[in-house]
């Protein structure tokens, strides 16, 4: 999809909006990374139905099963080096389930062993004004990693992009190798603040921040 005039707006006008500590001091990109061991293939996804933007429920059978953890509500923008708001991007997330375990056809389905509830895998795209926004639970470490969520974006403008979102302040990320080899003036594009839910939302955090793209 190409991208529209209603993208043609300053950062400002997202700033306003999306007040985000990586917004307002740079505007680099999300630091590049590959998919790695468990991105679930478009062909093993296919065999399902259930990939929306909410990770948090799960319909199988009749049933629905709701994730373990503390639901996080995600939620920003896709924004592009230029200032220019993203409309029609592809945004997908995954991550480990509470008892850190991938939804992954290389990963064992057996019973009590991973977190029914949970998707694993969300996709959403971006609104007239570049916004996003997931269900899903706030990470949890994964052995040899500090807790993450996987993103990757793709639009006609800039192609595709894969990166991962942290915890901001997480005292694993210190320890994270990935974490250690980015560059300190593009960590805050990719430390997500977390808050506090709003009372009713059944959200235990909220976080919003800005996805930065190559113009």
């Amino acid at each position: 999809m190409q991208r529209s005039r209603r993208t043609l707006l300053v950062a400002s006008t997202l700033a306003a909006a999306l007040p985000l500590p990586a917004l307002a001091s740079s505007r680099r990109i999300l630091t590049p990374m590959t998919d790695g061991p468990f991105y679930p293939a478009r062909a093993w996804r296919e065999r399902w139905t259930d990939w929306d933007a909410d990770l948090t429920r799960v319909e199988r059978e009749g049933r629905v099963l709701v994730a373990q953890g503390e639901h996080l509500g995600l939620e920003g923008a896709v924004v592009d080096t230029a200032g220019r708001l993203v409309d029609g991007a592809d945004v997908e997330i995954w991550q480990c389930d509470a008892m850190a375990v991938y939804r992954h056809p290389r990963v064992s389905a057996e019973a009590g062993r991973f977190d029914p509830g949970f998707q694993g895998f969300g996709a959403a795209t971006s609104g007239p004004r570049g916004e996003f926004r997931f269900r899903t639970i706030k990470p949890v470490p994964y052995p040899g990693r500090t807790p993450h969520i996987h993103v990757k974006l793709r639009h006609a403008s800039f192609g595709e992009l894969t990166s991962q979102l942290f915890l901001a302040g997480d005292p694993g990320n210190e320890r994270d190798f990935l974490w250690r080899r980015v560059p300190d003036e593009d960590r805050p594009g990719l430390a997500m603040a977390l808050r506090p839910g709003a009372a009713g939302s059944g959200l235990a955090w909220q976080a919003r921040h800005a996805l930065v793209v190559p113009a």
